[in-house]
């Protein structure tokens, strides 16, 4: 059995280090790095020989991991739990692409709605889109939460260099937490005649973004008064359910669509992006797509041996479920980023978080380890002391764009650019030092034990040309390639979230309790009880 083969091999190289690895081969870092458009992947920091691999992919042949990748791109329905298929790589074809599903031409679908996305981004760049007391739109808050917020709050971070300037007068925020927090801060800084609405849901249902979207309502209701236009001027809406949309009271024209083959923690690339398009423009966010095309074509055809997210995925279940090693950091050393730990987090933990199998069995092997992480040059000063001496083993993937600053603004360009260098120095540093150990340092024999570095913790870089929509694109896409892969060799499904359901439906009874509604709340334990009565007073 392979997963023998792989534990027997995984034995001869237990007490071999990565620093004698590298020191064996010269050549390590030629034979473990692959190339795709505007991203290099090294993984020559990983505990892993040539021989691990040629295991690794003979368990993906088993796992018809070939099989599983035609199936997602023939629109198959590969969420078995949903009867769906998950075709979020239709919404970044081309505009001339063939793509019909069942009957349906898919790409016809999705390219009418980046038209109908172009015509509102246009309208509203160019200072054209007024509020109901006829001022120009200076503010887009996006309500969402999940997919809804995650994606378009970290890519329009991501991307600010690349903002337009058209878009200099405009700002865009967000708002997703249930408590209101977030958005009562926004609302006591915004003009109300001069503020748009994006309410993200795909099923429009969901209590988070509902909620918060009623208090925008009212907010603009009592300053502008109870209009007719007031909706019309100040609210758009992104949603499967057009008509909850129009009940809601969101015009038609004031609608965009997604489908249901869209996961919401894949829904970046639909117009659940508009507030990124509001950010970089729609050529902006066509690049991205084309990035994330590319990486689609990539992971498609590309042999597994220079398959970047086939190579990332198989790396992570060698880590996993051979070396035991639970946990992973995401360390993106460039501050434009920093919302990519959390956004990974979602869309690994919230996919492979799974214990059933496909046909409903409990999983044989560990699936998803706990995704973490922050801005490696903040994460330095507060838990890399753990990744250096800690008693946990931890995979990391180190995340730099190569160039920055390198292009005339009105900005000190010499100091940023020593800056870029000094964060480029330091990922190189950190993860040399977490690789080789006592190895990388001059006479390590000389100091206490307190100051020593055992080293051997794996780690990948991924190194981009520069951060831009095209490569950020790409890097999005291969992630979400991975967890595909991974989910493959589990034999679990990545695209419900079953385990996020039912804490929702307990909190419907508890909120009745909560706001008087009913006496008592059946079956409640006695901590649930406790705590009630405490906040009930």
């Amino acid at each position: 059995m392979i997963w023998r083969v792989l534990a027997d091999h995984a034995d001869t190289m237990k007490d071999e280090h990565l620093a004698e690895l590298f020191a064996k081969d010269p050549q390590r870092f030629n034979k473990l790095h692959c190339e795709c458009g505007p991203l290099l992947f090294d993984y020559s920091k990983q505990r892993l020989t040539s021989q691990t691999l040629t295991n690794l992919f003979e368990l993906a042949r088993q796992s018809k991991l070939d099989d599983w990748i035609n199936r997602l791109f023939a629109g198959e329905t590969v969420n078995c739990t949903e009867q769906r298929p998950a075709m979020h790589w239709a919404l970044r074809l081309p505009a001339e692409a063939s793509c019909v599903v069942d009957g349906q031409d898919i790409n016809a679908q999705v390219q009418e709605q980046l038209r109908r996305m172009d015509r509102i981004v246009g309208k509203i760049h160019a200072g054209q889109w007024r509020g109901v007391t006829g001022e120009v739109v200076t503010d887009v808050v996006n309500i969402g939460v999940g997919g809804s917020d995650l994606g378009p709050l970290m890519v329009s971070d991501a991307l600010c260099d690349s903002a337009i300037p058209t878009s200099s007068r405009l700002t865009v925020h967000f708002a997703s937490t249930m408590d209101g927090s977030q958005l009562s801060q926004l609302l006591r800084e915004l003009n109300p005649h001069s503020t748009l609405f994006i309410i993200s849901s795909k099923s429009f249902t969901t209590i988070d973004t509902l909620s918060n979207a009623e208090t925008a309502r009212q907010w603009l209701q009592r300053t502008l008064g109870n209009r007719s236009g007031v909706l019309h001027c100040h609210f758009l809406g992104v949603s499967s359910a057009a008509a909850k949309m129009t009940e809601w009271g969101i015009s038609e024209e004031n609608q965009l669509q997604i489908w249901d083959w869209v996961g919401g923690r894949y829904s970046l690339w639909s117009a659940i992006g508009l507030p990124i398009a509001l950010t970089v423009g729609m050529d902006g966010f066509r690049h991205m797509l084309a990035g994330a095309h590319l990486m689609d074509e990539h992971f498609r055809t590309a042999p597994w041996e220079s398959n970047l997210p086939v190579l990332m995925a198989m790396i992570g279940i060698w880590n996993t479920n051979v070396l035991g090693i639970n946990a992973q950091a995401i360390l993106p050393y460039d501050g434009r980023m920093n919302h990519l730990p959390m956004y990974l987090e979602q869309l690994e933990m919230e996919s492979n978080g799974k214990s059933v199998t496909r046909d409903g069995q409990p999983v044989e092997h560990n699936t998803c380890p706990i995704i973490w992480g922050d801005v490696g040059p903040n994460a330095q000063h507060a838990f890399y002391q753990l990744l250096h001496q800690g008693t946990e083993a931890v995979t990391c993937d180190f995340i730099m764009p190569a160039r920055r600053y390198h292009e005339a603004h009105d900005q000190p360009m010499e100091e940023l650019a020593a800056q870029h260098e000094l964060a480029l120095a330091n990922c190189l540093a950190q993860s040399r030092l977490l690789a080789l150990g006592d190895a990388a340092l001059k006479n390590p024999e000389d100091m206490p034990s307190y100051k020593r570095y055992r080293g051997n913790q794996p780690s990948s870089t991924l190194l981009m040309n520069e951060l831009t929509p095209y490569s950020m694109g790409a890097l999005i896409a291969m992630y979400e390639h991975k967890v595909f892969v991974q989910s493959v060799i589990w034999g679990i499904n990545p695209f419900d979230q079953w385990g996020v359901e039912m804490g929702k439906r307990l909190a419907v009874d508890t909120l009745a309790c909560i706001r008087r509604e009913t006496d008592e709340m059946e079956g409640a334990d006695s901590s649930t009880a406790g705590l009630l009565a405490r906040i009930l007073g």
